[in-house]
């Protein structure tokens, strides 16, 4: 059946207008929406499937056995964590945001230079930092005459207590971040009447200030365990068995991909009850009423011990979680750097730049679609197909690799079968053993990390230039290409970059999906690291800690108040 025309006669003889030719297709952002939905939730169903449909179902065995350890383990590691994070997020935010101390101008960007670390480096970093054959303990048995560890006992850094620290020194600044821009914001007077009641600097802090922050601090106590639940790196090499070491021993090791499906689900329980807190957080923000002057609060001068102390709370934190880390790379690199300046170390930095490159655009023009098309329609379906589609960034990345190892499996034994018995062809693995695989699962994980800087940016942009494009006849598309680009350099490129790092830095769904014989840096190091050869891939380490400044000297300008670029103009 032929499709009417606009100028043809429609029902009744009259002819079919414009509009109501355009209905007989579907919305072009709207399918969008749905098709990028579907596949990110393509490997979340993918894993249903398999844990309720494994070829052998050790579920009983596990849940006997294993489980019940590594859920223990997870909940004391979370807890652990979470604990750090709010102690070095929160009080290093009412820090520099309320009180004066000196370098709190420094502390202010330095403070997130522990993002720049991913977890698994700094964990290398202190195994070689405080075993026995470190630095730290050489030094304690010359200053002591100690011999061994006979005579002394030195705390155990590859342990539970360890993998806390390291997660707790690299995650809090998501805490640091959300804290510190909620106490900025706080209204002025408030804080004020309380001092004028009576109550010291304490109770303005306990009673005032964090019960108002409560809801962002929770947000990124949020973010900081999740990425505590898909760490993999650190929690591998210092032997704790959490879910996230679960899921990776169970299918790679048992080789039982039925079982890991199963453990990978129960990891993502731990996810969507922290994605129910920060929404309950997220909902009861009922604090600030639009009368309310937000007018910034002077900081407050405090006694020169006090000052003291304030200056060296927040100079542990980078001293601990940056500056040590990043100097025995250094160390370790200089010393090796003629061996290890080669073309196998080049050929693992093309690969990562290829991968994060080309996942980074990706993501990009992704997410300026969904954003663009949000923008579009104002319709709740719209909205919730958008949040459905950047929703990737939730699961953790061995659950993810897990979930796309499922489908695209599959469709490769189909296809060799299918060719083999037509053409007697073997096809291999087309999907599942490529960079095809690798570069989803990337785009997919990391596809918020684009969606919401583009969405930020096009809220900056009034509807009044939309309208002005289309009256002089721009549809949507030609809107967007000639008026709304040129207006998001700043929020593309924020985006790229947001992306191009955590791709760089991405481990455990690197080491699953990964092609056979292709390694990036962070593969590079976590395979010599494991071997006990972290000098070896130093280098390879500190350009990941390089490539990951980039993000921090962005966020460091925008904490100050400085913008990214200058206006036009």
């Amino acid at each position: 059946m032929r499709l009417a025309s606009i100028n043809e006669p429609g029902a009744g003889g009259l002819p079919m207008t414009r509009a109501a030719a355009m209905k007989l297709w579907p919305d072009p952002w709207r399918a969008g929406a749905v098709l990028v939905a579907a596949i990110v939730a393509m490997p979340v169903i993918s894993l249903l499937w398999l844990a309720f449909n494994p070829e052998r179902n050790i579920w009983p065995m596990l849940a006997n056995t294993m489980l019940p350890q590594m859920v223990l383990t997870t909940l004391w590691l979370i807890a652990g964590v979470g604990a750090g994070a709010i102690l070095l997020g929160v009080g290093t935010a009412w820090l520099v945001s309320q009180r004066q101390f000196p370098a709190r101008g420094f502390f202010e960007w330095a403070l997130l230079t522990p993002f720049a670390m991913p977890a698994y480096l700094t964990a290398y970093a202190y195994v070689d930092f405080l075993e026995f054959s470190g630095p730290v303990q050489i030094a304690l048995r010359a200053l002591t005459g100690w011999d061994g560890p006979a005579d002394y006992r030195f705390p155990e850094i590859r342990s539970i207590g360890g993998a806390i620290l390291v997660l707790s020194l690299t995650l809090y600044p998501y805490v640091y971040l959300s804290a510190r821009a909620a106490f900025l914001q706080q209204a002025s007077g408030v804080l004020e009447v309380s001092r004028t009641l009576g109550h010291g600097p304490w109770a303005v802090f306990f009673r005032v200030a964090l019960p108002m922050a409560r809801p962002a601090i929770v947000v990124g106590v949020i973010l900081a365990l999740m990425e505590a639940l898909g760490d993999f790196g650190t929690v591998d090499y210092f032997a704790v068995r959490t879910l996230t070491a679960g899921v990776y021993d169970v299918w790679l090791g048992m080789g039982n991909a039925g079982g890991a499906a199963q453990i990978a689900l129960t990891l993502m329980g731990f996810v969507l009850l922290l994605i129910t807190l920060e929404r309950m957080a997220r909902r009861d923000r009922r604090f600030h009423g639009a009368a309310v002057s937000h007018r910034a609060t002077p900081q407050t001068r405090m006694s020169r011990p006090w000052m003291m102390a304030a200056f060296l709370f927040c100079l542990l934190p980078v001293i601990f979680g940056f500056v040590i880390p990043a100097g025995i790379l250094t160390r370790m690199a200089m010393t090796r750097l003629s061996l290890n300046m080669d073309a196998i170390f080049l050929g693992y930095a093309l690969n990562s730049l290829m991968l994060a490159s080309m996942a980074s655009v990706l993501a990009v023009c992704i997410g300026l679609f969904l954003a663009y098309g949000a923008r579009l329609s104002a319709g709740r379906g719209q909205k919730i197909l958008t949040r459905l589609a950047s929703a990737g960034y939730v699961i953790p990345g061995a659950v993810l690799a897990l979930g796309v190892m499922i489908p695209f499996g599959a469709f490769d034994n189909a296809l060799d079968a299918l060719l083999k018995s037509w053409f007697g062809i073997s096809t291999g693995l087309l999907l599942s053993g490529s960079l095809f695989a690798l570069l989803f699962a990337y785009v997919v994980r990391f596809l918020a990390l684009s969606f919401g800087p583009l969405e930020s940016g096009l809220t900056r942009i009034t509807p009044a230039m939309d309208m002005a494009s289309r009256s002089l006849g721009q549809g949507p598309g030609g809107t967007l290409l000639r008026v709304h680009l040129p207006l998001l350099r700043a929020p593309i490129l924020t985006a790229m970059l947001l992306v191009f790092v955590d791709c760089m830095k991405e481990l455990p769904a690197t080491l699953i999906l990964r092609p056979f014989n292709f390694d990036t840096l962070a593969t590079h190091v976590y395979t010599y690291a494991s071997l006990g050869r972290l000098e070896d891939s130093a280098l390879a380490g500190l350009s990941i800690v390089a490539a990951g400044l980039l993000p921090v000297i962005l966020l460091a300008r925008a904490i100050t108040g400085r913008p990214a670029q200058r206006p036009p103009g």
